[in-house]
């Protein structure tokens, strides 16, 4: 077995010893590892991120038994199925004594073809989950210049009669879907990286982190009027460098409701 170098010891035994036990099962036909892993960038803070391919007849059998499988591991101390990210498939799982996370993602061998970042096979059967990755690419989806286009303006709409109304945290948490869905994504995108969020955005562009940064605020009104405003003119910035159908009139309304809003929230 060749783990990546930088696979602490830790993650290594227990990677290990799920290995010793799910490959018993026959329905299982392939076990794959994204991630850190998959990019050799591991650290003591990783998660262990799995696929578990099954054969398509067993499919529905195994996940009906997928937490008796997870409970004959050692060390389990909790295990959830992953809706609240929009993944059902997905059981969380946290394992003693070294605390470590692991996603096991259950999968039938065909749908492993779809996924968004580079996988490892670290085990598998006649090669089956080699095949499936060697017919297909990883794609990381991320929102295209004119869906956001489409919607910003709206958004700006939203934000403003959070702030009027003195629904702050709601509009905190606006910012962070902003942030985090919309912007980073077409910054990264735009320098041609993988269009992933937030994610380690402080390493892989400082520069649109430290800008973000200022729109990190606390829930009162002045900060986030001037938080979203710093938004829209990112935002802007980012437009520039794409051919996108400018919705002229949805955004004239919006900033005009914008500033309206907080004028007459004073009276």
């Amino acid at each position: 077995m060749n783990y990546p170098q930088s696979l602490p010891h830790s993650h290594k035994q227990l990677l290990s010893h799920i290995l010793a036990v799910f490959t018993q099962d026959p329905r299982i036909v392939g076990i794959g590892a994204s991630g850190s892993y998959a990019s050799d960038t591991m650290d003591q803070y990783s998660d262990l991120d799995l696929v578990i391919a099954i054969n398509p007849d067993d499919y529905a059998a195994v996940m009906e038994e997928r937490f008796t499988l997870i409970e004959q591991l050692e060390g389990k101390v909790a295990a959830f199925t992953g809706e609240h990210v929009g993944e059902p498939r997905l059981v969380i799982a946290l394992f003693a004594p070294h605390a470590l996370h692991v996603d096991f993602k259950f999968v039938a061998l065909p749908d492993a073809a779809v996924r968004v970042d580079d996988t490892k096979v670290v085990w598998e059967r006649d090669g089956q989950l080699s095949a499936i990755y060697a017919q297909s690419t990883p794609h990381y989806p991320c929102p295209t210049p004119q869906w956001v286009e489409d919607r910003f303006w709206v958004w700006v709409h939203y934000a403003a009669t959070k702030i009027a109304r003195g629904e702050y945290f709601e509009a905190v948490e606006f910012l962070s879907f902003l942030r985090g869905m919309v912007l980073s994504p077409l910054a990264l995108q735009q320098r041609g990286l993988t269009p992933s969020g937030v994610r380690h955005l402080e390493k892989r562009m400082p520069d649109v982190a430290s800008l973000l940064t200022e729109t990190i605020v606390q829930p009162e009104k002045a900060p986030l009027i001037m938080a979203f405003e710093k938004i829209i003119a990112f935002y802007l910035t980012l437009r520039e460098r794409e051919d996108v159908t400018i919705h002229h009139e949805a955004q004239a309304l919006a900033l005009a409701y914008f500033q309206h809003a907080f004028s007459v929230s004073e009276n």
